[in-house]
C-alpha cells in the first residue's frame, strides 16, 4: 500500500512539473482573393490596354490597324479596328485618337471578369448581374438584347444615355435566341449601335 501511494504522489509531481500544452490558437487563416486574370476584359480595358489610351499607346501595346482596312469615315474622329497583335475578335474603338472601348465577337475565347463571353446568355448574364443589368430592345434584330451594366457613372434613370467620359461599362450585345453575340466594354461608346455611330 505504501509502494502504491508512493507512485501516485510521484506520478502527481511529475504532471505538476511538466509544462502544459499551450493554449490552441483561434487564429482564421488568411485567404486571399485570386489574382485578376490579365486577359479578362473588364469595364477599364484588357491586358495592357486601357480606356484612355491614346493611338500611339495602343499602337505600341498591341500594334496598329490593318492599314488597309478603314474602321471609321473619318479614322481620327473615330476608328474601329482589330490591331496586330490583339487576339483574334478583339477590336479598339478610337474616338479622338484616344481609346474609348473594346468589343469582342466573332471566334474569341476572351471572357469577361465576370466569366460571360460569346455564346453565353442573356439569363446567366441577368441572374449574375441582377438590379445592376439594364437591358433593352436591340436596334434592328427583334428578339435580340442589349443587357448594359455600369459600373461608374451609373445615369439616374436606367437606359438613359451616358456622355460622361468617366462612366465606364460592360455591354452584352445578344441574338433573337439569347446568345452573346458582341462584348462592348468600356465608356460611353458602349452605347453605340453601329460602331462609330
Amino acid at each position: 500500500m505504501r509502494l502504491l501511494a508512493s507512485a501516485a504522489i510521484a506520478a502527481l509531481l511529475a504532471a505538476a512539473c511538466t509544462p502544459a500544452a499551450p493554449p490552441a490558437t483561434t487564429e482564421t487563416p488568411t485567404t486571399t482573393a485570386p489574382a485578376a486574370n490579365p486577359n479578362d476584359i473588364t469595364s477599364e480595358g484588357w491586358n495592357t490596354l486601357r480606356v484612355g489610351m491614346t493611338r500611339a499607346e495602343v499602337t505600341a501595346a498591341v500594334g496598329a490597324g490593318n492599314p488597309n482596312a478603314v474602321g471609321g469615315a473619318e479614322p481620327n474622329a473615330c476608328d474601329l479596328f482589330h490591331p496586330a497583335n490583339a487576339p483574334e475578335g478583339l477590336l479598339v474603338m478610337l474616338q479622338q485618337n484616344v481609346l474609348t472601348s473594346i468589343t469582342l465577337r466573332n471566334n474569341t475565347t476572351l471572357r469577361t471578369d465576370r466569366g460571360f463571353g460569346i455564346g453565353s446568355t442573356a439569363a446567366e448574364i441577368k441572374t449574375a448581374y441582377g438590379s445592376a443589368a439594364y437591358s433593352e430592345p436591340h436596334k434592328y434584330v427583334e428578339g435580340a438584347e442589349y443587357i448594359t451594366v455600369w459600373t461608374t457613372g451609373a445615369p439616374a434613370t436606367p437606359g438613359a444615355f451616358i456622355q460622361d467620359t468617366n462612366a465606364r461599362g460592360v455591354r452584352y450585345e445578344t441574338d433573337a435566341q439569347g446568345r452573346v453575340i458582341a462584348i462592348h466594354a468600356g465608356g460611353a461608346s458602349i452605347q453605340n449601335v453601329e460602331g462609330c455611330s
